[in-house]
This record gives structure tokens, C-alpha cells and sequence, in this order.
């Protein structure tokens, strides 16, 4: 896979001027998405890793095999930034979310090693609402042993279906064992076949 920085950008309409299809990957700060940015495109130090949550700041394109585009967006949570800052970040994601037409799908990170919390399900409700397409990332499955992660997975589920009548897809993964790789890179071909179709009637 070539993978290659494009560009960073506060504002939504800054971002590259392109038809090419893109996922955009977010989660609560120190979800682990940089590391899994990282696995996933198997380039090491493409998303900056660091032990200190909310260090993505901007919009970050990254061009994947001149076909498609990987988008890394701020983390949300607790992220030592002031209200400002926060608020700033949180109307530059929603723009972009809502006004990127070329934005295929919306990967939620999520630690599986953590009960449902509510930041999370308010920004589900919030995609929802704007008929965002999205998928769940349960991420860290390494830290559990097989029956931790099966129950940690069916709490998460049980709290979901109280409140959704379908849900999203979802995958298991791990940075450090590569789990969930292949699957969420082929749901992106297959995405991107779908969109490249449409694009061409």
C-alpha cells in the first residue's frame, strides 16, 4: 500500500479539491487512532502516535495508492484544551462531517476496554440524525483475554440496542496484532468500487 501525507487544514472547504472517495477516522482522545491509522495502511509514523491525548489539532488528509483518501480528525473526550479550543474543534469536525460530499464512511473508535461512555453515544446520535453513514472500531482487543473482550463487546451491544432498532457495522481490532485489518480494508474496496460506480452513471 502507498500511502502518502496530502494535506492539514482547519477548514472543511481548504481540504483537497477532489472526487476521489474518503474515510474519515475519529475517536475520544487516546482511543488509539494514530496507531491504528498506522496498521491499517501498514506505514509506520503516518499518523503521529503520542502518549499525550488531543495532539491532532487538524483536518489530515493522507492520499492512499492515488485512489483514495484516509482523513484523520481530532479526537474528542479529555483532551487538556480550554472550552475555545474544544468548541472550535467540535465545529470544525461537524462542518466537514456534514459538508464533505465525497466523505464515504465515518470510522468511530471506540476502546473496547471501556463501558459505553457518553461522548461517544452522542456523537452516534448526532450522525444519525444527520443520516451519516458510520462504522464502530471496538479498538486495544489485545489489552483483554478472549472472554474480558467478549463480554466487554456484549456490554457495548446490549447498551446499543436500547436505543437503535439497527445497528452499524462493527469491527474488532488491534494495532498490535493487526486484528480487524483485513476486513475493514476490504469493506473500503468494496466501498470504493460502489462509489466509483455511482460516480460514473
Amino acid at each position: 500500500m502507498d500511502a502518502k501525507y496530502a494535506s492539514s487544514c482547519t477548514e472543511w472547504e481548504k481540504c483537497p479539491e477532489t472526487t476521489l472517495p474518503e474515510y474519515a477516522f475519529i475517536g475520544r482522545s487516546n482511543v488509539g487512532k494514530s496507531s491504528l491509522i498506522n496498521m491499517l495502511t501498514g506505514t509506520r509514523g503516518l499518523a503521529r502516535t503520542s502518549n499525550t491525548p488531543g495532539k491532532t489539532r487538524l483536518i489530515n488528509h493522507f492520499i492512499i495508492d492515488a485512489s483514495w483518501y484516509l482523513v484523520d480528525l481530532p479526537g474528542y473526550g479529555f483532551a487538556k484544551v480550554g472550552k475555545k479550543d474544544r468548541a472550535e474543534w467540535e465545529a470544525m469536525i461537524r462542518q466537514y462531517l456534514t459538508n464533505r460530499a465525497n466523505l464515504v464512511y465515518i470510522f468511530l473508535l471506540i476502546d473496547i476496554r471501556l463501558e459505553p461512555q457518553k461522548s461517544d453515544l452522542s456523537f452516534m446520535e448526532w450522525m444519525a440524525v444527520k443520516e451519516l453513514p458510520f462504522v464502530l472500531v471496538f479498538t486495544k482487543a489485545d489489552k483483554l483475554s478472549k472472554d474480558k473482550l467478549r463480554k466487554s463487546q456484549k456490554i457495548y451491544l446490549d447498551a446499543l440496542k436500547e436505543e437503535w432498532e439497527e445497528l452499524p457495522p462493527i469491527y474488532i481490532t488491534s494495532s498490535v496484532d493487526k486484528a480487524g485489518k483485513e476486513s475493514i480494508l476490504n469493506l473500503i474496496a468494496e466501498s470504493n468500487q460502489q462509489y466509483l460506480a455511482a460516480q460514473a452513471r
